[in-house]
């Protein structure tokens, strides 16, 4: 049954080491991220059960660990290794990652985003 329910983890601090110079990767900063998750079942058939929806701290917590698990030069490739990990959970349907950085003078944040769904 396809569903339009999402799960939504907004603002999500992720400490990363990420950039193109080698001196900006050298450093740890933080991005946030916006996750929407679409699940294979929708929010009513759920009968109040955790296993049949996703743990928020678990998965938050994981995308944390992913972020932090080496140094990236791309906000792509993070967003990217994020979405392919998340579409792994059984669950999970479809994945939307937006991924932001303040980085430039003058701009509040530059972002990236990317959505897939299960084949």
């Amino acid at each position: 049954m396809k569903t339009d329910d999402a799960i939504i983890i907004r603002g999500l601090e992720l400490p990363v080491r990420i950039g193109v110079p080698e001196t900006e990767r050298a450093v740890w900063q933080v991005i946030t991220a916006d996750v929407i998750l679409t699940l294979r079942r929708g929010f009513s058939m759920m009968r109040d059960d955790l296993a049949e929806t996703v743990d928020y701290e678990a998965l938050a917590n994981q995308v944390k660990v992913l972020a932090g698990e080496r140094p990236r030069k791309l906000l792509e490739t993070l967003a990217a290794e994020i979405v392919s990990r998340l579409l792994q959970i059984e669950i999970i349907s479809a994945v939307e990652v937006e991924l932001r950085k303040r980085i430039l003078p003058g701009v509040d944040h530059v972002a990236v985003r990317m959505r897939r769904e299960r084949a």
